[in-house]
């Protein structure tokens, strides 16, 4: 643990004492997506203390991202989010260590990605798949994970809650996860959710619908924002608790 004479950890050390900073500080977390929920969870936990990680994201940063993501300015269009992210945590925490992955995940690339030594999971994609996946990988392995649901034509921040999986209401992506991860055996999977209605999108016509096409969900600065800052709080009072949550 190395000390900072200008105390950038001195306010957290009043929170959690001396012992629980080092166990933030000496925590390995894995970050799987880097849009507007991992992005801020990546980056809470490292003005938290945590300094190493692991991060995966398979995308560039483009500017339909500046309107939530925390990595995402006109400066960083075009690179791609590992890279960002990495740097960004650098920059809050020059003796970080990231573990960096450029790819999607998915059944091709899962055997791909090394989570040795994570002592938490943060998953922050938003395909079925991958999240199934994931799900059975931090089983497989005895990882503690928390898993974002869907941020996406919501409005209001104050309608998120962390639960178990079993608890979840309202949120279609929470419905199939629960069914698809029940048909596998995997239990204690806590989850952020929203039990908002989604927001109708002004700009999906008629004539979409009658054509079948499926809306890119729309979205605003303050909300995966606070799903993110929701995960990251629960990852640091996890690690940090004799008493888990």
């Amino acid at each position: 643990m190395q000390e900072f004479m200008d105390g950038r950890h001195s306010r957290t050390e009043g929170l959690l004492g001396k012992d629980g900073l080092q166990k933030i500080q000496n925590a390995k977390v894995a970050v799987i997506g880097l849009g507007g929920v991992g992005s801020f969870v990546a980056e809470s936990l490292a003005r938290s203390g945590v300094e190493h990680f692991l991060l995966l994201d398979s995308d560039c940063v483009s500017e339909s991202n500046i309107n939530r993501q925390s990595i995402a300015y006109y400066s960083t269009i075009g690179q791609p989010k590992t890279k960002v992210m990495e740097q960004r945590i650098l920059d809050i925490n020059p003796s970080a260590r990231c573990q960096l992955y450029q790819l999607f995940y998915g059944k091709e690339t899962v055997t791909q990605v090394d989570f040795a030594g994570c002592d938490f999971i943060a998953d922050a994609i938003d395909n079925v798949a991958g999240k199934i996946l994931l799900a059975e990988k931090a089983q497989e392995l005895n990882i503690p994970i928390i898993a974002a649901m869907g941020a996406g034509n919501k409005l209001n921040p104050s309608c998120f809650e962390i639960a178990d999986i079993s608890k979840t209401t309202v949120c279609p992506l929470a419905r199939v996860m629960r069914r698809e991860l029940k048909a596998r055996g995997i239990t204690n999977y806590k989850v952020v959710y929203s039990k908002e209605q989604p927001v109708r999108l002004s700009n999906f016509s008629v004539q979409d619908l009658a054509a079948r096409k499926k809306p890119t969900p729309a979205s605003i600065a303050f909300v995966p924002s606070v799903a993110g800052l929701l995960m990251a709080s629960y990852i640091v009072r996890q690690l940090v608790l004799e008493k888990k949550l």
